[in-house]
């Protein structure tokens, strides 16, 4: 099976994870300038800041990019249309069934990698002639399945045919060789690009990621089928008070409206939505995006050389 690198054109089996108001076109290419195939996040924004975003990408990089496509944005139609217009070459998709676009994506060469929590998802979407699917655990910062990478990465891969990237608690290249010793092609991050120092989040948003221990991120959203991992604060400790409460929909909202915004542009790290993964624990330090791609593909490749040999 091919590695990921080869099937996206990147120096590494790497991509960087759409996380929503944050993985900019700028941030985009600086990932893919440093090796990993970079991701600009649509999240809630509309077409025309879509299209500017990739415009951005392109200018400041010749390297390989993509769009991540969150299916249930208003826009869906529009950026999927855009995603042809521009000429964007890997689309990711999340939060639904990107079906409906698949055909005229594939039809103009562009390679389509859905994003997954169930192994049953990924047999469905298998029947569109997709190019590959990320198994995303639970792990995860943002929006989460219920599934640790550790068990759904090789269900996943038991299940279907094509190529599996895995995501969720992957920071460093001992949890990227497990990944590829379960028989990914490559891996997705994000987390551990938040403590870079081109990521564009606020620096208290940063510094939450380097302060925050292994058991400081918390799911929210889970009582109305839309968990969301965060780290723990005042506006997580009120939301989950409220489940608890079962209260409506409209309460919920009325605590998180704006959040990730609040957290990203703002740096209200109490009352924002402060997602990050729980692989926080191990970040330490703001380094640059290249160092932090290049020592994660090196250690890991240290690793299973070092495992190879003690083992074997």
């Amino acid at each position: 099976m091919k590695k990921l690198n080869e099937i996206l054109g990147t120096k590494y089996p790497i991509i960087q994870g759409g996380m929503a108001n944050i993985a900019t076109g700028t941030f985009a290419a600086a990932c893919s300038n440093a090796g990993a195939l970079g991701m600009i996040a649509t999240g809630a924004w509309d077409a025309d800041r879509v299209r500017k975003e990739i415009r951005q990408a392109r200018e400041l990089t010749d390297k390989p990019f993509g769009v991540n496509l969150m299916l249930m944005s208003p826009s869906v139609d529009d950026i999927a249309q855009i995603v042809l217009e521009e000429g964007v070459q890997v689309v990711t998709t999340g939060a639904g069934n990107p079906g409906k676009y698949i055909p005229a994506w594939k039809e103009a060469g562009v390679k389509v990698i859905p994003v997954v929590a169930a192994a049953v998802l990924a047999k469905r979407l298998e029947r569109y002639d997709i190019d590959a699917v990320i198994a995303e655990g639970t792990e995860s910062g943002g929006h989460v399945g219920e599934m640790t990478t550790m068990a759904l990465v090789p269900q996943v891969i038991d299940a279907v045919k094509v190529p599996v990237v895995a995501a969720g608690g992957i920071a460093d290249g001992r949890q990227m060789a497990a990944a590829m010793a379960l028989g990914a092609c490559g891996v997705q991050v994000g987390t551990c690009l938040l403590a870079s120092e081109e990521c564009p989040v606020h620096e208290n948003y940063k510094q939450a990621v380097l302060k925050a221990k292994d058991s400081d991120t918390v799911v929210t959203g889970r009582s109305i089928g839309g968990p969301v991992r965060v780290l723990k604060n005042k506006m997580s400790r009120e939301y989950l008070a409220l489940e608890k409460r079962n209260a409506t929909l409209e309460e919920l909202e009325t605590v998180t409206m704006g959040g990730l915004r609040r957290a990203v542009l703002e740096g209200d790290v109490e009352r924002g939505s402060v997602m990050m993964g729980q692989v926080a624990g191990l970040l330490h330090e703001i380094r640059p995006v290249e160092a932090i791609i290049e020592d994660l593909y090196a250690g890991g490749k240290a690793v299973l050389e070092s495992v190879s040999r003690e083992w074997l």
